[in-house]
């Protein structure tokens, strides 16, 4: 086997796994009594996380990615996710809190990576809007 044949094995398992774990994700939201819309949405937002960005390039495990939301709101769906946006950062970065806070009731991660993941997010935030910003102003000779 390959190593392009063993990345795909390890994102066909890890992505398994990911699937149980979403479910787990959904009924953690809805027993918390959020609107439907509001759990689709916060679902859809970790499903890109994990399932794209964390697979993207290796094989990164959900309880594992919590320490590239940096690079994935500031720099990767800025410029891979043609809907990135103002709000959509905000949402996701929303989305992410959520279900870092499930993985660590579940005791996948802990209470200081979950803390720190917040206060990245609180800090870094300004910066991330600047980004996307700066990348949403060049003009096509900019990008190219």
């Amino acid at each position: 086997m390959d190593d392009y044949e063993k990345y795909e094995k390890e994102c066909e398992r890890i992505r398994d796994a990911n699937e149980h774990q979403l479910d787990e994700f959904e009924s953690w939201l809805k027993a918390s009594g959020l609107s439907e819309k509001t759990i689709y949405n916060h679902r859809t937002n970790i499903d890109f996380y994990v399932n794209e960005f964390l697979l993207y390039a290796d094989t990164i495990e959900a309880k594992n990615g919590i320490h590239s939301i940096g690079m994935f709101l500031g720099d990767w769906f800025i410029r891979k996710a043609m809907w990135a946006s103002r709000a959509n950062i905000k949402s996701n970065a929303a989305s992410l809190k959520k279900f870092y806070t499930f993985l660590h009731e579940k005791d996948l991660i802990t209470k200081e990576d979950l803390t720190l993941m917040k206060r990245s997010i609180k800090e870094e935030m300004p910066e991330w809007l600047a980004t996307l910003e700066r990348y949403d102003s060049m003009s096509l000779d900019d990008v190219w």
